[in-house]
């Protein structure tokens, strides 16, 4: 009787030992840098919890960012302009007709009065058309900063619907010599945000993040974003470098791998002594 409690608790280790340990989240997909076959136009990076923005809820240990800093002179959305920007889009990856588009965003911005920078998010066909904008941020001396002002509907549900600004200069390294600085009111933070959109169509999309200054190049603003899926999986999921599909977005630690390797050799050992 001893021997069958002891095989049961083997077996318990060996099929709950994904439960038991810590896992990864795939939606961290800027954990090893920005993903292979992804755009950078202007300044882009990934990033770590710097400053006043923290890891983004269902994310990794780095997140994915732009700032208008050294950005591109004209660089914005087409049907509204700026001065000087920078974008980043993904790979083409395919969708479900149905699936949910789901990510966090955080708008920084260290402008502030009439200069209303903005940030935005769009999905794109595999022409480069825009099939949806998804979410707008703008830098606002009073109001709402997001969605923006004076910016055309967004398609996503975003979460908080009304979000304003955590006031104050915001400390974050890419903003570079503008970090921690101020022009006047309406700088801040909005801190995460989740945006998600029903893709309507089965077919191969691009997603763009992208922020630009509006009337100076000067008191830059930016943007992070991370915990990217698709239909539940990891955006771009399979490719390399990047999680598995079909997983729901988990990646067991190496120390998973070896308690559940433990557990499989206890029960084998123990089967072996039943049958003597």
């Amino acid at each position: 009787m001893k021997r069958f409690y002891i095989f049961l608790i083997m077996l318990l280790i060996a099929v709950f030992a994904f439960s038991f340990t810590g896992e990864v989240l795939a939606g961290g997909i800027f954990d090893s840098g920005i993903p292979a076959g992804w755009t950078v136009e202007g300044n882009a990076g990934t990033l770590g919890a710097d400053g006043v923005v923290t890891l983004a809820p269902g994310g990794g240990s780095q997140y994915g960012w732009v700032v208008s800093n050294t950005g591109i002179t004209g660089l914005g959305l087409p049907y509204v302009g700026g001065t000087d920007g920078s974008r980043l889009r993904s790979s083409l990856f395919s969708a479900n007709a149905g699936d949910a588009l789901v990510f966090n965003f955080n708008y920084v911005t260290s402008d502030g009065a009439g200069y209303a920078d903005y940030a935005w998010s769009r999905l794109l066909d595999s022409g480069l058309n825009e099939v949806a904008l998804l979410f707008t941020a703008r830098t606002t001396p009073g109001g709402n900063t997001v969605p923006g002002f004076g910016m055309p509907a967004i398609a996503a549900t975003i979460d908080p619907a009304i979000v304003t600004i955590i006031p104050g200069g915001p400390s974050w390294s890419p903003l570079g010599g503008f970090s921690g600085k101020c022009y006047n009111t309406g700088c801040g933070y909005t801190d995460w945000v989740e945006s998600t959109y029903d893709i309507a169509a089965a077919g191969n999309y691009i997603l763009e993040f992208g922020v630009v200054d509006w009337g100076d190049q000067t008191f830059d603003s930016g943007l992070a974003f991370d915990g990217i899926t698709v239909g539940g999986d990891p955006i771009g999921c399979g490719q390399p470098g990047l999680p598995p599909c079909g997983d729901g977005g988990v990646i067991p630690e190496p120390s998973t791998f070896l308690l559940l390797g433990a557990g499989l050799v206890g029960v084998g050992l123990l089967r072996k002594r039943f049958k003597k």
